[in-house]
């Protein structure tokens, strides 16, 4: 059964960096897109970036410029490095794997000093 399971949040202060990981198991994973989505307390959840089969990147918003989605297939990997930190970035933070669809549990991202 296919699985995906998100790493990687923590606590960190306003212009710091993480590295998000995402593990999804099953032999399908370099064909998928994968993207990272967040969800903030209150708010609807959004999609912060995605990666192609072949590694072409699209990012949202204010992720643009500051976030750098990526992925090692022979791992089965996707990463989101995430530099410059804000405070509006804590959110839980869910990888999705398009096929099949599956979403992780979620790893929590709390930006504050």
């Amino acid at each position: 059964q296919v699985q995906v399971v998100e790493s990687g949040g923590g606590l960190v202060q306003p212009g710091g960096s993480l590295r998000l990981s995402c593990v999804a198991s099953g032999s399908i994973f370099k064909m998928a897109v994968m993207g990272w989505y967040r969800q903030a307390p209150g708010k609807q959840r959004e999609l912060v970036a995605t990666i192609s089969s072949d590694g072409m990147a699209t990012y949202v918003g204010s992720a643009k410029g500051r976030f750098t989605i990526s992925r090692e297939n022979a791992k089965n990997t996707v990463y989101l490095q995430m530099n410059s930190l804000k405070p509006e970035d804590t959110a839980v933070y869910y990888c999705h794997l398009s096929a099949p669809d599956r979403w992780g549990p979620g790893t929590q991202v709390t930006v504050s000093s």
